[in-house]
Formats: C-alpha cells, structure tokens, sequence
C-alpha cells in the first residue's frame, strides 16, 4: 500500500487502525486533516487484504455521504492507482459496494429516523469493522449500536481487532465527551485514541484553503482552524460558553436579589440523578446531588437511586438548614418529583409541558411553547446579564453544569411555531445523559416570572 500521500497525522492515526490494541479511534478536530480520505483508504485496505470481510461506511444521511464521503473514496482509488471496476460493483440500489474477493462495505444512513427510533435496521449488520464519517452529527445510540455488530465478520479467522474509526469536527456533544475532554484530561481508557488533525497539518492542502479559514469569523477560526472544541456556532444554542464560565468568575459576585429559593430536578430513570440548588437571590450556594438520608446522616445515594420519600425527607432538611420557606421551593413534578409535591405541602411543582407564565412583556418578545422553554429563556437572559453565580463547587459539577447549558438549544427555529427548547430525550441524545443540572437552574425562574405577573384589577 503507497503512503506517499498520507500526512504525518494520517499515517500515525493509520498505525492505530491497524494495531493489536486500539478498538475506538477518534481522529480529527478541524477542517482539512484529510478525516475522510483516512477513513475511505483504510475501510477499503481491509476490505482488499483480508478476503469475505464486512464493513461500514456511515454518515449522517445517506445522501451526505454519496455527495462527499464516497466522493472521497474514488480520490482514494485514484491516488492508488486502482480502476474500481476491476476490484469491486456498487449497487446504487442497496448501496453495498461488493468487491471480487467476496467483502463488501455497507454504505449507512445514521440518521435518527421516527419509524425506527431504536436503530433496529442495523441489527442484522455482521460486521468486521467500521468506519463513521462526521460522527458528531451523528445519535450516540446510533453508534453503540454499530459497535454491537462488529467482530462478526472473519475477525477470528484474520485475528482483527473489531475497530470503530469515528472522525469529526469540533462539536460539544458525545464526540467531545468520549474522545477529546478525556484526551485533553488524560483519561482516556486504553482501547480508546483520541488523533488531533488540523488543516495546517496537511502539507498537501491548497494554501488559499488555510487563508480562507483565517478570514473566517472567529468562531469558524477557532472551530475549523484551531481545532478548539470550547466553541460552538450552533446559532440555536440560547447560552455562550464565555457567559457560562462567567457564572463561576468570583469577581462577578454581588448582592443579587434577596430571598432564598430551592429547585430541584427528581430523577426519573437510569443515569438520571436529583439534583437540588439552594440560592441566596441569583447566587447558588449549595448543590446537592443524590442527596438522601440514612441511618440519621446526609449521604450520597452511591447507586443513583433515590426514593420518593427518601427526596421528601432531604428536601425538608434542606429547607430547615437553609432556612428557605416552603413557597420558595420548587421541584419537578414530571414523573417521580409528583409524588414529592404531594408530600411536601406549600411547595411549588413545576410541569415542563404546562402553558408559559403570563407577564407584561412576554407577548410581546416571545409566543412560547411552554413552561420549561419561558424559563430557559429568562436563565439565558439572567446568564447573558451576568446575574447567576456559583463558586466554590467540585470541578465535577462545575463540568456538568457547563456541559448541560451548552446543550440547551431552540428546537425547529426555522419554522412558525411557537419557541420551544429541545426535549430530555434529544438532550439525552447530543450529551449521552440528562440536563438534571440545567433543569434545576432553570426551574429557579418560575419565582422571577411569577413574580413579574401582576394583574390589574378594575375598582
């Protein structure tokens, strides 16, 4: 196989694609590191070397990958030398590439389809391994599932390893999550590289290109040029990142409102956990995560599971330790938090789905969807003030805070309906777990837009 054209960062990512050790490569970070020729010659090496192999090329649409990921592929073919007719036939109708030596490659559409919200078309996949072009536009079920069907193929005839090849641009969702935080931490587990590749590393890339990316706005510099995935040009996303670390800056901290406040989002399932804010006006001073009480002392809740009462009980020793009224607390009612509003008389339940808050200024800005999208709205407005503080907290929660607001974005912004944000499932879907800890934040504006509300009454 001729290297000659492979940049230093392709080739070292090509050494781990074909090493006893490495199962999950992540390469990219910027716009021309050659992602997709990397990926195309390496799918198509396998499929070459080792006779009856199965393989994945996959993208977020199907048409997105005919129009640029298999377009790479044929400049792989060509800067090999190789007339594909002579080795392989692509059927355009069941979009498999079928080689003569008997190993094909599977050519996918990754997008979240309604008709099949599980991925289940991918379950009779038998696979060696795969390649997934632009992973961050990608659902991280998605993925989990097609690392599923590899090893299936051969594997322990040739002795491969089942490896997921996953390239992408900047992106705050699970591709920052899995690969780059973890890299940039140093935490990444053995079986999983994280290959940083940026225009500026391919020597075989047109000048003007660089030039191009420089006189971009800064943003798209920082992105696609510099690889910084701290920045995102998601223009639906209601929090910048820049306001968002304002909110742990000391310097920022003032008086604020007056008045003490709980909000508290109940875990539902799974990952989720309860999270509880006490605030002294816009200031956060405690964050409870899992609290519960056992054998008379507060603790964690090791296994994320915590109960009904078990959240009445903490919630009620809470108040009394931060001296918050019951009127000025408020938790989510959705799901298990219904119950805990039934057992705490004077608490306030917060429905994410029930009609926005009438006030003397909502009519006139926003037609909102509901009472979570209000909320979220306003903790924008107050973030973008430089209103919330938070200081003195674990790196952990501090981190998941941050994480959570980057993932609140508008959902279905080009069309005529109502504002919404996106739901806990979508949200679910962009960071692998849920926004408890945004949502806590945000419940803590009810109190505000409650307030603003003051109906005139006609003597």
């Amino acid at each position: 196989m001729p290297k000659f054209f492979l940049t230093p960062k392709q080739s070292l990512a090509y050494i781990k694609l074909t090493d006893d050790v490495s199962k999950e490569i992540g390469y990219g970070g910027g716009a021309g590191g050659g992602k997709s020729i990397l990926g195309c010659l390496w799918i198509h090496s396998q499929a070459i070397k080792y006779p009856g192999t199965a393989y994945v090329i996959g993208r977020g649409e199907l048409t997105n990958l005919k129009k640029t990921t298999l377009l790479s592929f044929f400049q792989v073919l060509q800067l090999l030398g190789t007339n594909p007719d002579t080795v392989f036939k692509l059927n355009s109708q069941t979009n498999i590439i079928t080689y003569n030596n008997g190993s094909r490659i599977f050519l996918m559409d990754m997008s979240h389809q309604p008709s099949d919200p599980l991925f289940t078309r991918f379950g009779g996949l038998e696979l060696t391994q795969a390649f997934i072009d632009e992973s961050n536009e990608n659902s991280i079920l998605a993925i989990e599932i097609i690392k599923t069907r590899l090893g299936r193929a051969k594997n322990k005839e040739y002795k491969l390893i089942p490896k997921l090849l996953e390239t992408f641009n900047p992106d705050k969702n699970h591709v920052y999550h899995r690969y780059y935080k973890p890299w940039k931490e140093g935490k990444l587990p053995k079986h999983r590289v994280f290959i940083t590749a940026l225009a500026t590393d391919n020597p075989y890339l047109d000048a003007s290109y660089i030039e191009q990316l420089k006189n971009a706005d800064k943003i798209t510099r920082e992105r696609l040029l510099h690889g910084n995935f701290e920045y995102d040009d998601d223009p639906t996303k209601l929090f910048e990142y820049d306001k968002i670390l304002g909110i742990f800056d000391s310097d920022n901290l003032l008086t604020g409102k007056p008045g003490s406040f709980i909000s508290c989002d109940v875990a539902r399932k799974g990952k989720d956990k309860t999270v509880v804010f006490v605030w002294k006006g816009y200031l956060i001073t405690k964050i409870y995560v899992n609290p519960v009480i056992r054998n008379g002392k507060f603790q964690v809740a090791q296994d994320n599971i915590t109960y009904t009462d078990e959240v009445i009980d903490v919630l009620k020793h809470i108040a009394q330790i931060h001296s918050v009224p019951r009127s000025q607390i408020i938790v989510d009612e959705d799901g298990l938090g219904g119950g805990v509003v039934d057992g705490i008389k004077g608490v306030k339940g917060f429905v994410n789905n029930s009609s926005p808050i009438e006030t003397p200024f909502s009519k006139k800005i926003h037609n909102y969807r509901n009472l979570k999208a209000q909320c979220y709205y306003k903790l924008a407005e107050l973030v973008q003030d430089g209103k919330i503080w938070c200081y003195d907290v674990p790196m952990e929660i501090k981190d998941k805070i941050i994480e959570d607001l980057e993932q609140i974005a508008r959902k279905n912004p080009d069309k005529e309906t109502k504002v919404e944000v996106l739901g806990k499932e979508e949200m679910k879907e962009r960071l692998g777990r849920s926004t408890d800890f945004s949502d806590a934040m945000m419940m803590r504006c009810y109190f505000d837009l409650k307030r603003s509300y003051k109906p005139h009454i006609s003597i």
